[in-house]
């Protein structure tokens, strides 16, 4: 997949609640998902709002590809898990506190 432009990375990265389709097995895409996103340095984060239960983080698991939107941006995606890096999700806790987390934003119940 192509690299992302920094115009790409800020308007994904600075979206509230993207949307975000995985592929199936045979390479059609399901139904649009609301995640949650945060960009540190040159990558993108997401999270599943409904935790790794939900049915959009369970069809990840099939090819690990999918399409995102946001700002105004389309993008094919490869879907890798950040798990095992403690020091990583530590930073990354940090980053969707700082932007769903705050008192006065809607997602102040996120822990």
């Amino acid at each position: 997949m192509a690299a992302w432009t920094s115009d790409e990375l800020a308007r994904i990265g600075d979206a509230e609640e993207p949307g975000i389709a995985s592929r199936r097995s045979d390479g059609t895409l399901r139904r649009p998902r609301t995640i949650w996103v945060v960009r540190q340095g040159d990558d993108l984060y997401v999270r599943s709002v409904n935790g790794r239960g939900s049915d959009w983080f369970k069809g990840t698991r099939t090819r690990h590809e999918g399409r995102i939107e946001a700002g105004g941006v389309a993008r094919d995606v490869t879907l890798i898990d950040a798990d095992g890096d403690d020091v990583l999700n530590d930073r990354l806790d940090v980053v969707y506190r700082a932007k769903y987390g705050a008192e006065e934003h809607r997602y102040s119940g996120w822990h």
